[in-house]
């Protein structure tokens, strides 16, 4: 994944099973969405054929389609790739991952609260790093800022793109966006409503086009 534009985009975590689709749809239409992790159900209900069609109607998007922790049912259902999430086997996940997908499809990668972890994986080839909301610290502590701390830090030394994962709200993106994350990961969470999902994606979308045209906003890595 690059980045284009020194504005913050939109990357959708989806939840599949029931309502999947029209959430995605919904999505989809409220704003530019760049990519989409989809989240498989439990291993017993995967089904690739719906997996499928969720893939395909992000692409029909221009949005490239991930799925969350599984190379070889990315593969099967088509996807650009796969988003790999926390594990204390992440660097191993990786390899793996690349060997299954290859070098041309995205693997993207979560590394919690290692630094180390995430400078490894980015040595590595990963396409993204990305940081959740609420993940282990060294001192015990998962409280927000070490998310934005973490983002911070990445955006100031390092090229390869960051995701922050996990927002909900337009005050968590717009702070996320002025931490320097290259892309946000808006929640569609299983139940979310069509109306809801519509209005979340619009509001963050706004918020981060204002935040970009902050006098300080975090300047892209093209402009560095």
């Amino acid at each position: 994944m690059t980045v284009a534009t020194p504005h913050t985009r939109l990357y959708l975590q989806l939840a599949a099973g029931e309502g999947a689709e029209t959430r995605l749809r919904s999505a989809l239409a409220a704003a530019p969405i760049d990519a989409v992790m989809i989240v498989p159900p439990a291993a017993s209900h995967r089904d690739p054929a719906t997996l499928r069609t969720l893939v395909a109607l992000a692409q029909d998007h221009n949005a490239a389609a991930l799925i969350e922790g599984d190379p070889a049912l990315a593969k099967v259902a088509r996807a650009d790739g796969v988003h790999l999430p926390w594990s204390d086997m992440l660097e191993d996940t990786y390899d793996a991952a690349r060997k299954v997908l290859g070098p041309r499809e995205i693997v993207g990668s979560e590394a919690s609260a290692s630094r180390h972890v995430a400078m490894t994986l980015a040595e590595a080839g990963a396409d993204y790093i990305a940081f959740a909301r609420a993940m282990p610290l060294a001192e015990g502590d998962d409280a927000p800022s070490g998310q934005e701390a973490l983002v911070e830090w990445w955006a100031e030394v390092f090229e390869v793109p960051c995701v922050a994962l996990d927002v909900r709200t337009v005050e968590e993106a717009a702070a996320l966006a002025r931490a320097g994350a290259d892309f946000v990961g808006i929640m569609a969470e299983a139940g979310l409503s069509p109306d809801a999902m519509s209005a979340r994606v619009r509001a963050i979308a706004a918020a981060l086009r204002v935040t970009s045209a902050e006098p300080d906003s975090p300047p892209s890595r093209r402009e560095r």
